[in-house]
């Protein structure tokens, strides 16, 4: 009797310890991979690289787009004042006001931008129309044409110059997703040496 219980612990033992081990296997190897963390920050890192490079390009073409608007500002300041300085204006001295205006945009394309200078008379009795206009890559305003100013450009017998600057800019990026970005702005100057700048061929 004692022989066959020893044989009956015997292959019960042999029953349970393969069961007894595998569990303790997967319960370590469970345990194991909770605790791994092999690989984690290259997925991490996989994850959020996108969104890195769109947070830095969306950052790079905001920057630029505000630098070309402030650009755009300036060109049309600097065409109304260059022009407000003088009391008679030639072909000659156009030329080279849009030459030196367009320049401000460097180190962005200047070959498309189109500036429109004009001299807008108010007369005394209170209209206001173009006594002469001129434009680059652009379509001049029509001599007589009516034209509303801002409230306090103009008063009655005076005149003002006005430069309209339409530019559309088109970034590296960008031209893929949205296309060119039109930035349009005008400035308003007042003669200094007279009434009215005349315009001579």
């Amino acid at each position: 009797m004692r022989q066959i219980n020893t044989l009956k612990r015997s292959v019960h033992t042999h029953l349970v310890s393969p069961a007894l081990n595998l569990g303790q296997h997967l319960t370590r190897g469970l345990h194991t991979f909770g605790v791994r963390t092999d690989g984690v920050a290259a997925v991490e890192f996989a994850l959020i690289f996108p969104l890195m490079i769109s947070l830095y390009f969306g950052a790079v073409e905001l920057g630029n787009g505000l630098l070309v608007n402030r650009k755009a500002t300036n060109v049309a300041s600097t065409a109304s004042d260059l022009v407000a300085q003088v009391d008679i204006i030639n072909n000659a001295d156009i030329a080279d006001v849009f030459a030196a205006s367009s320049a401000i945009l460097s180190p962005f394309d200047s070959s498309s931008i189109v500036i429109t200078i004009s001299s807008v008379v108010t007369e005394l009795d209170g209209t206001t129309e173009v006594a002469w206009s001129d434009s680059m890559n652009g379509t001049p305003r029509a001599e007589g044409e009516r034209i509303s100013l801002p409230p306090g450009v103009a008063t009655p017998g005076s005149s003002v110059i006005w430069a309209e600057v339409d530019y559309t800019y088109v970034s590296p990026i960008g031209k893929y997703l949205t296309g060119g970005i039109t930035i349009e702005d005008d400035f308003y100057a007042r003669p200094r040496r007279s009434i009215e700048v005349l315009r001579t061929p």
